[in-house]
């Protein structure tokens, strides 16, 4: 029989591994009462407005300074997304494709970004406590990776601002829906 203070070493590693998505949701005992939350989905700031552009409907055109990624639906039309960019230093312009998309994704941080913040896993399992949210789209350039992705949040109140290393953040509840909507290869507009 274990120590109470092995038990406890025990239960404080579960845990932790649980708040970072390591430990499966039945081994964090999610289903049962006092267990964290699930993360909050967060509102839908989807709009479908006007939207003049020569692209083709299912383009994505992100306009950094308005904090919005346009999906194009059709001639002067277009759903409207308020997204997070990336801070100073970290923005980017371009025109890229979506290279693949990731249901509940896993998180690598790049090298680069574990450089800058040496607490940093080297990887985050996949699952709803992970910090890509329900959903990313790898976007790339010229057939490679670009490191960036446009992907939810697991906490709504972090979409609206600048913020990001350099990728383009929705509420997990508009993620999903632009990710059933826009397919493989679709190109992708960064002003």
């Amino acid at each position: 029989m274990p120590s109470a203070s092995s038990t406890r070493r025990m239960t404080a590693r579960l845990a932790a591994a649980c708040l970072i998505g390591i430990a499966s949701m039945s081994a964090c005992g999610l289903a049962e009462a006092g267990s964290p939350p699930l993360p909050a989905m967060g509102p839908s700031l989807r709009k479908a407005v006007a939207f003049e552009t020569g692209e083709q409907p299912g383009t994505i055109v992100i306009r950094k300074n308005e904090k919005a990624l346009y999906l194009v639906t059709g001639q002067g039309q277009a759903l409207r997304y308020q997204i997070s960019v990336g801070r100073d230093g970290f923005g980017w312009t371009g025109t890229v494709k979506v290279a693949s998309k990731t249901e509940w994704p896993q998180w690598r941080p790049p090298k680069e970004m574990r450089a800058r913040q040496p607490e940093l896993p080297a990887m985050v399992p996949a699952g709803p406590y992970n910090p890509l949210g329900a959903r990313a789209l790898y976007l790339s350039r010229d057939g490679r990776d670009t490191l960036y992705r446009i992907h939810g949040t697991n906490d709504p109140k972090g979409v609206g601002f600048d913020g990001t290393s350099g990728c383009f953040r929705l509420t997990n509840t508009d993620v999903i829906d632009l990710f059933k909507r826009v397919a493989v290869g679709a190109k992708v507009v960064v002003e």
